[in-house]
């Protein structure tokens, strides 16, 4: 693997589609602006619900924005679909503020990547809402989720 490529490359099936999701919800779990954007084409285009980012420079700036806010983040993401060079992910993530209230999103993305495995393009819905801290699913400590933990399917989400 070098800087420029990123397996599992494309055509995807389902199992490493579902590699690659995984690979995305472990670098988003890092919270490392710097190492998630390599994930990107440099030129890559984002939608994030009203806000469009292009290139790796920008998600950079907008994920140590998105980080500085949305304290203790934990991110599942989740395989809905997949056909040649693009993934369909369905996800839900949970963070507090810096008032210490909580937040569950859920969103729905679709990626599309070039041939060396790098996303070209990133399309974000979400939705969020408060949650009480009782109400909170995902728990493991900061960093990756370990790997018996439950997913989005188990809670229904």
């Amino acid at each position: 693997m070098t800087a420029d490529t990123r397996p599992p490359l494309p055509p995807f099936t389902a199992e490493t589609a579902a590699q690659k999701i995984r690979l995305a919800e472990d670098g988003w779990n890092s919270r490392d602006p710097a190492k998630v954007a390599l994930a990107y084409t440099p030129d890559s285009r984002w939608r994030n619900r009203a806000e469009f980012i292009q290139g790796r420079e920008q998600i950079e700036q907008f994920l140590t924005r998105k980080w500085a806010k949305e304290l203790d983040y934990r991110l599942i993401k989740e395989l809905w679909a997949h056909d040649g060079n693009r993934i369909a992910v369905r996800y839900a993530y949970e963070y507090r503020d810096d008032s210490g209230h909580w937040f569950r999103a859920y969103g729905n993305e679709n990626w599309e990547f070039d041939a060396n495995g790098l996303m070209d393009q990133r399309h974000a819905s979400i939705n969020e809402h408060p949650i009480p801290v009782g109400d909170r699913r995902f728990r493991w400590p900061l960093g990756r989720r370990p790997e018996d933990h439950p997913g989005l399917s188990h809670f229904g989400f």
